[in-house]
């Protein structure tokens, strides 16, 4: 039978603060033997294709670093 994973204050602490703020991704908590372990965070940048083919008409050239200059600035 499985054991039932107690939660401290400081895990429940730890897993709230990753996923405070967190717009597009996910969190992994990892369990050993009925303890948590592990948190992993994997957050996910989305940005509108719009703003994409702007920038991409507005560069320079076809060298893909002279684009990414133009759209950072």
């Amino acid at each position: 039978m499985a054991k039932p994973i107690v939660l401290d204050q400081e895990w429940i602490e730890r897993i709230s603060s990753q996923v405070n703020g967190l717009e597009y991704g996910s969190v992994l908590i990892t369990v050993h033997d009925g303890r948590v372990v592990q948190i992993d965070r994997t957050e996910r940048k989305r940005f509108e294709a719009n703003n994409a083919k702007q920038a991409n008409s507005n560069a320079s050239g076809s060298n893909p670093s002279e684009k990414l200059k133009a759209v950072n600035g």
